[in-house]
Formats: C-alpha cells, structure tokens, sequence
C-alpha cells in the first residue's frame, strides 16, 4: 500500500472496484486480484479511521486538560 495514498484515494478506489463488482464489469480472470486489493483498501482505510480517531480523542482530552 502507498504510504502517500490519502483515505479519500483509497475510499475512491475501493468504491470503482466495489461498482466494478457489481455491474460484473470484472473478468473471472481478475476477480480474485481485484477483492485483494480491495481487502487492503478496507485495511487500509480502518487503519487511518483508528488514527485519526485515536488523534481527536488525544486533541479533546488535551482541551479539557488545559480547562481544568
């Protein structure tokens, strides 16, 4: 996985694959390569939500911290 891919990039390629799928615009040949990549996105994708929220909860417990 790129270390420079945003969320939005990996949320945007999951869902071209996610409508590939579904319109049956992927070949046999390719569906397997195709969920893989999309088992990283998902991966990938949950990784930085943690973070990201891990981060918020840090900010706001640091606001309340400096309140007291």
């Amino acid at each position: 996985m790129e270390q420079t891919m945003t969320y939005e990039e990996a949320f945007g390629e999951l869902a071209l694959i996610a409508k590939d799928i579904e319109s049956e615009n992927v070949s046999i040949d390719v569906l397997a390569e195709k969920v893989k990549r999309a088992s990283e996105l998902i991966t990938f994708c949950q990784t930085k939500l943690r973070s990201t929220e891990s981060e918020v909860n840090n900010i706001i417990a640091q606001m309340r911290d400096d309140q007291s």
